[in-house]
């Protein structure tokens, strides 16, 4: 993907070299204290507790965190500029079908942080918070999805930091509280089937943003998409089953096979046609 000298994202919270116990021990009293004083002065009290989080993780990673590697380096505006791409796009997708895209943070850490969802580290992987509208994601991720899962390329990266934005869209659409809801009433094999084709609708978004991004931008290089493509199959349930426990268990589904998040994300970038994402209908009348 041509992004060196592109422009990053300044949604983008830096916790690397802060511990998860820091984070969550970040705020202290200071904080509730900061609470109260926007509460009396008139202020937006969530507002003022974001900002002296925000600058207190600065202070603590000034403080603790080394000299940056090149690679550090890169990767920390990769990802920038991956964010911004996907903010340019989906504010004019969500205006030209008369909405206002909300823009969702990006967290980078190194080995373990905080967040509402629950603990984010090396082994949980990316994901997407709804309860603060937060992405969270190691930079170590890269290697991981180079080295252990094989699939290489900046943009297969970029693939995963687009599916996390996908489920950020999938948040503002209201489609995630459906699936929780529905998800609520069915026994686990049935609430998985709901999951997959979550997770497939947010494979076919960041198709969706690759296509507006080659379209818009021209940022694409050649082999980017089969980059993607080998990071979506990587990451199939299938396949990743068969690697850890060396057989499959369909029912256990809960992001998709390799072949269906291939044909997600292919379809959403072929298209570039929101109306074509339905992949409940797909799924669940299996």
């Amino acid at each position: 993907m041509k992004w060196q000298g592109r422009q990053e994202s300044e949604n983008i919270e830096d916790r690397r070299g802060i511990s998860g116990r820091q984070v969550a021990a970040g705020g202290g009293g200071l904080a509730i204290v900061m609470l109260i004083i926007g509460l009396i002065m008139g202020g937006d009290p969530q507002q003022l507790l974001s900002d002296f989080m925000q600058n207190k993780s600065k202070q603590t990673q000034t403080t603790q965190r080394g000299a940056e590697s090149q690679e550090e380096k890169n990767l920390r505006s990769f990802a920038g500029v991956t964010l911004a791409d996907n903010e340019q796009i989906w504010t004019k997708l969500f205006e030209q079908n008369g909405m206002q895209y909300q823009k969702p943070t990006m967290v980078i850490f190194d080995n373990e942080t905080q967040s509402p969802c629950g603990a984010a580290n090396a082994q949980t992987g990316p994901f997407y918070c709804p309860a603060d509208r937060k992405i969270y994601l190691s930079l170590n991720f890269f290697n991981d999805l180079t080295q252990k899962l094989g699939a290489n390329g900046d943009f297969a990266f970029a693939y995963v930091i687009s599916h996390e934005v996908g489920h950020h869209i999938q948040h503002l659409l209201g489609t995630t509280n459906k699936v929780r809801q529905a998800q609520s009433q069915l026994d686990e094999a049935g609430a998985n089937r709901y999951s997959v084709a979550l997770e497939l609708q947010a494979d076919f978004y960041a198709g969706v943003w690759a296509h507006y991004n080659q379209q818009w931008n021209n940022a694409l290089e050649q082999g980017d998409i089969e980059e993607a493509l080998s990071a979506a199959n990587a990451v199939g349930d299938d396949r990743l089953q068969k690697r850890m426990q060396g057989y499959v268990v369909p029912d256990a589904f809960t992001h998709g096979t390799s072949e269906q998040r291939m044909y997600w994300f292919k379809k959403g970038y072929e298209t570039g046609d929101l109306n074509q994402g339905n992949t409940f209908d797909e799924v669940l009348n299996q």
